[in-house]
Formats: C-alpha cells, sequence, structure tokens
C-alpha cells in the first residue's frame, strides 16, 4: 500500500474510532474539563502521535538510506546499490535511482572509452612526429656537427664535440618520451618485457626499480595489456616525482581473483591527499577492462598501487 494511503487511513480510523467513542459512548468533555477527561484526550492524542511517528519513521526510512547513498555516490568506485523495499513509491524511486546509475556508468565507461582511444590515438601520432621528424633532425645536426668538427681547429672542435654531446643527449630524451609515449615494445614483445624494460627506464641514482613477474600468466587481450602497462606507467611516475621513494617493487602474479599488478614504494605515502588526475585516470582505465584499482597505504610505509583484473584462469 502507497505511504499516502497508509497514514491517510491510520488517522482516519483515529479519528473515526474517537468521533464513534463521542457519539455512541458516554465519553463526554465537560466545561471546564475534568481531569479523566484531560487524560482519555491526552492519550488518544499520544496514540495517533506515536502512531504516525511508527508509520513515518519505518515509511520513510529507505529515503533516508537513499538520500546517504546519493551523497557518497562516486561513478569511479562502484560500490553496493540500495535495496528497493517491498513495492510501493519508496521501491520505485530507488529502482529508478539504481537504473539511473547503471545509465551514467554506462554512460561514463562509453565517453572515458572514447577519450582514452582517442588520447592513444594522439600519443601515437606525437611519438611519431618526434621520431620521424624531430629525431631525423636532430641526427642530421650531430653528422653535421661531426662534418664541421672534423675540419675545424683544435680549440673550436672542442667546443662542437660538447655541442655534440648535448644534442645527442636531447635526441636520446626524445627517444625516451617517445617511447613513452608509445610503448612499441608493448606490441612487439607482449606485457611481461614492455613491464621489464619500464622499471629499468625508472630505475637511476635516486630510485632503485625491482620487477618480479610471475613466468606463466594467462593471455591478456591488447586492450588490458595496454591498461596494465599504463597503470603502472603512472603509479612508476608518481612515485618518481611525488613519493620520495627510494625503492619501488613491481609485481606482477596470478592470483584466484585474476591477474594482479601491485606497484609499491617506501616513499612518504598519501596521508590522505585529495586523488590527482593521474590516479583518476587510472581509475577510469580500470573500468574499462572491468577491473578493480586500489591506491592506499603500502607494508609499514609509503603507497601501493593494485591493480586486479579479473580472469577465467583466476581460479585455477
Amino acid at each position: 500500500m502507497p505511504l499516502f494511503w497508509r497514514i491517510f487511513l491510520l488517522n482516519a480510523v483515529v479519528l473515526l474510532a474517537a468521533t464513534t467513542l463521542l457519539l455512541l459512548g458516554p465519553v463526554t468533555v465537560s466545561t471546564p474539563v475534568l481531569l479523566t477527561e484531560a487524560v482519555i484526550l491526552v492519550s488518544g492524542l499520544a496514540v495517533m502521535l506515536i502512531a504516525n511517528a511508527f508509520l513515518l519513521r519505518f515509511g520513510l526510512g529507505p529515503l533516508g538510506r537513499l538520500a546517504r547513498s546519493m551523497a557518497t555516490v562516486d561513478l569511479l568506485r562502484p560500490g553496493p546499490r540500495p535495496v528497493a523495499p517491498g513495492h510501493g513509491e519508496i521501491a520505485e524511486l530507488v529502482t529508478a535511482f539504481n537504473a539511473m546509475i547503471g545509465r551514467l556508468e554506462a554512460e561514463r565507461a562509453a565517453s572515458s572509452g572514447r577519450a582514452l582511444s582517442a588520447q592513444e590515438a594522439e600519443r601515437h601520432r606525437i611519438a611519431q612526429e618526434l621520431h620521424d621528424e624531430i629525431g631525423q633532425s636532430l641526427t642530421a645536426v650531430l653528422l653535421d656537427l661531426k662534418r664541421v668538427a672534423d675540419q675545424a681547429p683544435a680549440p673550436v672542435r672542442e667546443q662542437l664535440h660538447d655541442v655534440q654531446e648535448t644534442t645527442r643527449a636531447s635526441l636520446d630524451e626524445i627517444r625516451r618520451i617517445a617511447r613513452r609515449l608509445r610503448p612499441g615494445v608493448l606490441e612487439e614483445l607482449g606485457l611481461t618485457s614492455s613491464l621489464k624494460a619500464l622499471t629499468s627506464e625508472f630505475t637511476g641514482p635516486s630510485m632503485s626499480v625491482r620487477h618480479h613477474i610471475d613466468a606463466h600468466l594467462p593471455p591478456l587481450d591488447h586492450d588490458t595489456e595496454l591498461v596494465v602497462y599504463r597503470v603502472a606507467q603512472e603509479s612508476l611516475t608518481n612515485a618518481a616525482r611525488h613519493s620520495g621513494a627510494r625503492a619501488v617493487d613491481v609485481t606482477l602474479k596470478l592470483t584466484p581473483a585474476g591477474v594482479e599488478l601491485s606497484v609499491r614504494d617506501d616513499g612518504h605515502g598519501i596521508h590522505g591527499a585529495p586523488e590527482g588526475a593521474g590516479i583518476s585516470g587510472m581509475r577510469e582505465r580500470a573500468l574499462l577492462i572491468g577491473a578493480d584499482l586500489t591506491v592506499g597505504p603500502g607494508i609499514g610505509s609509503g603507497t601501493e598501487v593494485r591493480l586486479v583484473v579479473p580472469t577465467h584462469h583466476g581460479s585455477h
């Protein structure tokens, strides 16, 4: 029965009973009101108020739970949906809210997929231009510098050698940026080799990166491998730029839940800091492949990023 009719009928029954008692019973109201009459009237009013409060408390309770769900819903972190109680209008409202959240999640996933695809295409184009145009131009500059240095007098030759080294370092940096924008090793050699190359790239004097990769992992499709690679890349970038970490462990293994990527550093941790665009991007990528991403404190100290990709091999 709808909440409106339940409240209406409850009040109608109470008022009908009171009217019947006044018309047919010996109950009267004197002037001035006697103590017993006042007790009867106050008791009847109290019964009606308690009954109304009880009905409204339990009838409107689901609305409070729905309001809390609406205040805490996060499309990047899907959680349990509110349960629709019964078959009344509140149940219809909860069902409509769940359907709306489902549509929003589907639309966000579709738009995120298009945006990430466009981003990958743009990265591919920029990497290609860096390699083909700027890389070739700097290579030509290096050859010209070498030819001029071979013919220049000794004092000038030394300066030209310094310019050569600076140009060569710039060329190496451009190639490194191009590799980050478009991980060609991922397409050519697969996820395992690309992660090993990524850890080597981030290893330097200020931070060491160790990898622990299972030898026998189930095959993953290209989109899933790209998500795993990008999450590892973004996690290592955050560790290098913001965490002050000295050591990072990258682990890729098969668990009962699926293929799990873990990037754990020994830095100063996040300490409740708001998530930036990098972590939000990782969450969007994880949602595209139905994976679960958690970012939190590591064991002891630091930060751990964990991505779990469900596979039908995970239970074996």
